[in-house]
């Protein structure tokens, strides 16, 4: 069931894509927002945007989670504003361009810092408050990818796999507390992700029925957590092919995983 009570939402990597959508969404139920991302000039148009229409108070913060340091930073930084958490979304992540043979070091401590690190600490900061209230909400992004072969040359699934096996372990913890947690894990998404990564091209060739729209991904994540499911695949498709892909031998799994749609 979801509530109607205004909270407090912190929003990772909120500048566009899923972020983006989470702060429209939790924005219309009326919960106050604390949007961070890197692109402070981006979090503030949002902002505009949203409070056209809503009244609510709503923080940006400027933050780049690859920094060492950063998580404590951020929760300083809105403890500073007077604010405490009650519903955390770790949507911030990417994949670099290079493979992971070619990456500087600097690039593989950057990968661990935003989607391992980030989304371990922030989780465990925010959980004081919401055991205090008997009340709290915690949706990590990961991905279909959790669930697929690995990837040549990334580290991403890899990744994907920890905050699949961690959300789920975190919620057994909470659960009593009455703290909902959920791995969020969608497939391909029209989002700015794979501009990013420069393979839009290459993305576009994937046929639409492995495609999903942001705000259906986003919705279905917020029922999910909601609801106490602890996993969430949005679309049928997608489901499917998370279970069949887990039931597939070993030398299956690897032998796929070397053929990348998006190489």
């Amino acid at each position: 069931m979801v509530t109607t009570a205004q909270h407090t939402a912190l929003i990772t990597g909120a500048s566009s894509g899923l972020g983006a959508e989470y702060a429209r969404l939790l924005a219309a139920e009326g919960h106050q927002l604390v949007l961070v991302a890197r692109r402070l000039d981006r979090l503030e148009a949002l902002i505009s945007e949203l409070q056209q229409k809503y009244p609510q108070r709503m923080e940006a913060i400027s933050c780049d989670l690859a920094d060492a340091g950063a998580t404590a930073y951020l929760m300083d930084e809105i403890a500073t504003r007077e604010l405490s958490i009650d519903i955390l979304i770790n949507n911030a992540g990417y994949s670099p361009k290079e493979s992971f043979s070619q990456q500087t070091p600097q690039v593989v401590q950057a990968q661990l810092h935003v989607m391992i690190n980030a989304v371990t600490e922030l989780c465990h900061a925010v959980l004081p408050n919401m055991t205090e209230k008997q009340w709290g909400r915690i949706i990590n992004v990961s991905s279909l990818a959790a669930f697929a072969p690995p990837g040549r040359g990334t580290m991403y699934s890899a990744i994907k796999q920890y905050v699949l096996a961690f959300s789920q372990s975190l919620d057994m913890d909470v659960r009593r507390d009455g703290i909902r947690v959920t791995a969020l894990c969608p497939g391909f998404t029209h989002t700015e992700f794979h501009e990013v990564m420069d393979v839009a091209d290459k993305a576009s060739k994937i046929p639409a029925a492995f495609w999903s729209d942001a705000p259906f991904v986003v919705s279905a994540g917020w029922r999910a957590v909601n609801a106490g499911q602890a996993v969430c695949t949005p679309g049928m498709l997608n489901n499917v092919i998370a279970v069949v892909s887990k039931r597939l031998p070993e030398r299956v799994r690897y032998h796929m995983g070397r053929v990348n749609p998006l190489e």
